[in-house]
């Protein structure tokens, strides 16, 4: 989808993990930047890319996943010259560790870094630099958030995050999330205020909400999260 401002815009998605990939690119100079790869799919990704004639200069994740592992160092390996980049806090290893309000170019765009912990101390929102778009990984989901259980997860952290970074971004700016399970692709910022069941309440009801979901750990969470810290190359 070329959305008619030189901007290529691409959802693309991996079925075991439920994981949104999305690829962006200038029309005009063809730089790429894909968000969220996963290892699965590097292959489809790439084909994708090279089919539209573009160069992809970075591969950015919104935070170190615990359900699947990134595809990030395979893309690495495969396409001369990629840098990889994850926030800072993430404690992770990458080409860029990225920090609030870092703009991240791609030709005449470009995107601003938003720190949103809460789900982990390392997650961020993506947003275009026109505040059309918003990459919000699993800081915030269509209709839910992201679990506060573990990996350093804090209720009261995500809950502030999602209110005072993601909340007051213009109300038709759409959320892109890293995740849905229900066939959901996109939302927006007016959506998510006034139907997401979690954020429309105080803040005591939505903490009591996520100390109550008694979730199963991610299956792959073990391999993952190890793997994820240096760039999905663990044991390489």
């Amino acid at each position: 989808m070329d959305l008619g401002n030189g901007l290529l815009f691409r959802q693309l998605f991996e079925s075991v993990s439920s994981t949104y990939t999305y690829l962006l690119a200038d029309t005009d100079n063809k730089e790429a930047i894909l968000i969220d790869p996963v290892l699965e799919t590097v292959g489809r990704d790439l084909k994708l890319i090279d089919e539209l004639g573009l160069n992809l200069k970075l591969a950015v994740n919104t935070h170190c996943h615990a359900d699947h592992i990134t595809g990030t160092g395979l893309l690495k390996k495969r396409v001369l010259g990629l840098e990889s980049a994850i926030s800072k806090h993430s404690g992770a290893t990458a080409d860029i560790l990225l920090l609030e309000g870092d703009k991240i170019p791609f030709g005449k765009h470009y995107l601003t870094v938003c720190e949103t912990p809460g789900h982990t101390d390392g997650c961020i929102t993506i947003v275009m630099g026109d505040k059309s778009m918003a990459f919000t990984g699993d800081t915030l989901l269509i209709r839910g958030c992201g679990r506060t259980d573990f990996q350093q997860g804090c209720a009261k952290t995500l809950y502030e995050s999602i209110h005072q970074k993601i909340f007051t971004l213009p109300e038709q700016c759409l959320i892109y999330p890293a995740h849905d399970y229900k066939g959901q692709t996109v939302s927006s910022v007016w959506e998510e205020k006034r139907f997401n069941p979690r954020l429309t309440k105080t803040l005591e009801e939505f903490v009591n909400i996520m100390a109550n979901l008694n979730l199963s750990k991610p299956a792959k969470i073990d391999i993952a999260v190890p793997a994820n810290l240096v760039c999905g190359l663990h044991g390489d």
